[in-house]
């Protein structure tokens, strides 16, 4: 069990990669324009020209948040940070989550509007699949 945890820790340092650069949702004017799909880190790209204090929490909680827990989780599990860290490491993991929230609010609201077609896309789940897994791996770390 152990050394299944740690596999699964780090084998989020590879699915969140590519959850950030997978599409969350395509998105266009109208039925009849095509679909522009939105990534994390396109988002994060408009984001920084337009509203870079809005961009840096977005980068914190999409990015910084889940790469630090799973640092931190890994260093618990190999005997080299001490246990005592985890309730933060737990808080960073669901300020992650805060990020999924502000992405599906985004699509509710726009979805609202009328005037613009959102498709959610694969990235969405396996954004969102890298969060809950990482949640339960930080579960089952405090458990051992």
């Amino acid at each position: 069990m152990k050394h299944a945890l740690r596999l699964a820790n780090l084998s989020l340092l590879i699915l969140f990669p590519i959850a950030w650069f997978a599409p969350l949702m395509r998105a266009g004017v109208l039925p009849i324009f095509g679909l522009s799909e939105i990534s994390v880190i396109s988002g994060l790209q408009s984001l920084w020209k337009t509203d870079i204090a809005l961009a840096l929490l977005v980068t914190f909680f999409a990015i910084f948040a889940p790469l630090l827990k799973i640092l931190g989780l890994a260093l618990i599990q190999f005997g080299i940070m001490r246990r005592k860290a985890l309730p933060v490491l737990e808080i960073l993991g669901k300020l992650a989550m805060a990020d999924v929230f502000l992405i599906a609010l985004y699509i509710v609201i726009v979805k609202g509007a009328g005037y613009v077609r959102v498709e959610t896309g694969w990235g969405l789940y396996l954004f969102t699949g890298c969060i809950l897994a990482s949640l339960l791996i930080g579960h089952l770390t405090r458990k051992r």
